[in-house]
């Protein structure tokens, strides 16, 4: 049996919102594994969904670019320890020349981007403001005949969407749209299976705990899944600034196909240690 620490205890129940020892004893049941514990609860509880783990855990900046003829666009996430520096001018116009680099040279790989003298220069900042530094990711997305659009909100969510026809104007609000709503997948047919069949399989758990009929049980899971997808694909949610249109539908009447979107936000899949300045002050004290 697997040992269950408190610190997994603590992070199902952030992520799903249940007891202590219902989390302990679904993590107990799943040898320790948090998504299984999870879906477990999903199943048994009728729990919808459960948070994600480390949305904002480091701190930093995410920055766009798009080509003067608007066919293509860069997201980039540059990081560093503190909100404070996060908006230092140092640091921002760092963050800026690398960006810019990054649209000229349409680079994406991180060690060949910062090799023609920006990684001096961010060893020199490090130096300078006493943080580490690095930049973490660049996404390209576009190409010849695409419109592209970008959208930064508050510089921590970035976005860029890649259509065909249309126009910077349509990109930039299914941009907004998709930094507000977070969708997974551009549209239905885009989903992986094993995307559904996991769904499935939890939906499938709580409509048999219903007692309900088979046949019944055969059209709720179905309808179910259905509406799991839709909430998951950008084109079959409802847009965020006209909640009666949906965004396929907004494109189409403005003779636009989406294609593809980048979504980026600070510190996502970062784990941040999280500091104890009480106990770090009195270690030094007693050390001192």
């Amino acid at each position: 049996m697997a040992n269950i620490t408190a610190a997994q205890v603590k992070e199902l129940r952030e992520r799903t919102g249940l007891g202590m020892m219902e989390c302990k004893k679904a993590l107990v049941e799943s040898n320790g594994d948090i998504e299984a514990a999870i879906d477990n609860l999903r199943k048994e509880s009728g729990l919808k969904a459960a948070k994600k783990a480390g949305r904002t855990a480091a701190e930093g900046v995410i920055i766009t670019r798009q080509t003067a003829d608007n066919s293509v666009a860069m997201l980039l996430e540059v990081n560093c320890e503190t909100d404070f520096v996060a908006r230092d001018d140092n640091f921002l116009a760092f963050a800026n020349k690398v960006a810019d680099h990054a649209i000229a040279t349409k680079q994406t790989d991180i060690a060949a981007l910062m090799a023609d003298g920006l990684e001096t220069e961010r060893e020199a900042l490090v130096q300078k403001i006493g943080e580490n530094i690095s930049v973490r990711r660049a996404f390209l997305i576009g190409g010849a005949g695409k419109t592209v659009a970008t959208y930064i909100h508050g510089g921590r969510i970035g976005v860029a969407v890649e259509m065909e026809g249309g126009n910077e104007e349509l990109g930039r609000d299914i941009a907004m749209h998709v930094a507000a709503i977070n969708p997974q997948f551009v549209s239905a047919d885009d989903v992986p299976q094993d995307v559904i069949d996991r769904e499935r399989e939890v939906v499938s758990a709580q409509a048999e705990n219903s007692g309900k009929p088979a046949e019944i049980i055969e059209k709720m899971v179905g309808g179910r899944l259905k509406k799991f997808v839709a909430e998951i694909s950008l084109l079959e949610q409802p847009f965020v600034k006209d909640p009666d249109t949906k965004v396929g539908n907004l494109a189409k009447n403005a003779g636009a196909t989406v294609t593809a979107f980048t979504r980026l936000e600070v510190g996502e899949g970062i784990e941040k240690e999280e500091v104890d300045f009480a106990a770090e002050v009195a270690a030094a004290a007693k050390g001192s």
